[in-house]
């Protein structure tokens, strides 16, 4: 087991390299393709004009000047041992590790606004996550040990339901049930859970069921799937056979096998949900990853479209590491 994830790790750390080194070119191409003096995307204005001596003194302070590997050194070693960040004008900025740059539009270390976000989006998509799991897989496994039944009618039409709704309808109806009719979150506005937890579990209540709507449904349908096909196999008839509990066969062999696919499906939705919640952040109001990529792609902020990009692929990539590590302890016969 220990090869095993050892192997894992070291894969998943290859894969965030080749990550970081596509993404650094794809967003280096950017002023390449636009034959726009690359400062201006990570300054937001170019102080100097066009040819001057001072902008080429910039430009060789940046080290846009430097091959592209050089670069791409400079930008890593920034992430790994920090940098000093100046833009020719202002005083220069210190930047400790991990240094993904300074946004000039927002007059901010881009480490300090992805640390502002990311508490927000871990926290819609962990609560979330729970939810849909939890109520799919229950949903799930009872339609498929009543197949054909009303229970599994109403099981499977209502995931049908659920996930022909997009958040943005669903959203909206719960803000107005709950909020505006009702009045029991009068105040849904975002609060740290370690300032005021009350008050994050208010504004996290109505974001979670709105988003673990939709995936419920889809977990629901695809346990209901494998369920179906792991109760007819040959060892959970001699299971019954033995004289087993029936709770016993259910769980312990039934459902284990059955979940197996679902674990691999929900590292990569957690992973990817982390850097991409931008209609539910929208919806409710929530500043997280989405929101701060939307709004630095409406301000070609550069840098920081460039850190969310980075912290949601690692996101995804440590999701796929902790899924394989799961699904191993879940089947043994992986790590052989």
């Amino acid at each position: 087991m220990i090869r095993f994830i050892a192997v894992r790790l070291a894969g998943a750390i290859v894969v965030v390299w080749i990550v970081s080194v596509v993404t650094f070119l794809i967003f280096q191409a950017v002023p390449l393709l636009s034959h726009t003096n690359p400062v201006y995307f990570y300054t937001g204005k170019v102080p100097f004009p066009p040819g001057s001596p001072q902008l080429k003194a910039l430009t060789h302070r940046f080290g846009f000047d430097l091959p592209l590997y050089a670069q791409y050194w400079h930008y890593l070693s920034g992430i790994l041992f920090g940098q000093t960040i100046t833009d020719g004008v202002s005083t220069p900025i210190p930047c400790p590790a991990p240094c993904f740059g300074y946004s000039f539009r927002q007059n901010d270390l881009v480490g300090t606004l992805l640390l502002r976000a990311a508490p927000v989006s871990l926290s819609l998509c962990i609560g979330a996550a729970i939810l849909w799991l939890t109520g799919g897989v229950l949903v799930g496994t009872v339609s498929a040990l009543k197949p054909r039944s009303f229970i599994d009618r109403v099981g499977m039409g209502g995931s049908l339901a659920a996930v022909s709704l997009p958040i943005f309808f669903t959203g909206p109806i719960l803000l107005l049930l709950f909020e505006y009719t009702l009045g029991w979150l009068p105040d849904v506005s975002y609060a740290s859970i370690t300032q005021d937890p009350l008050q994050w579990l208010k504004s996290m209540i109505l974001p979670w069921i709105s988003l673990a709507f939709l995936f419920a449904a889809l977990y629901a349908r695809l346990t209901r799937a494998n369920m179906l096909e792991t109760m007819s196999e040959d060892y959970i008839r001699t299971a019954r056979a033995k004289g087993l509990p029936r709770r016993t066969v259910v769980i312990k062999h039934g459902l284990r096998a059955a979940l197996t696919p679902i674990v691999t499906i929900f590292g990569i939705d957690v992973g990817t949900l982390i850097g991409s919640t931008v209609i539910t952040e929208t919806v409710f109001n929530l500043r997280g990853l989405g929101y701060l990529s939307i709004q630095s792609i409406s301000q070609q902020d550069l840098p920081v479209i460039l850190g969310v990009t980075v912290v949601a692929a690692v996101a995804l990539v440590f999701a796929n590491f902790v899924v394989d590590v799961i699904y191993a302890f879940i089947d043994p016969r992986v790590a052989l």
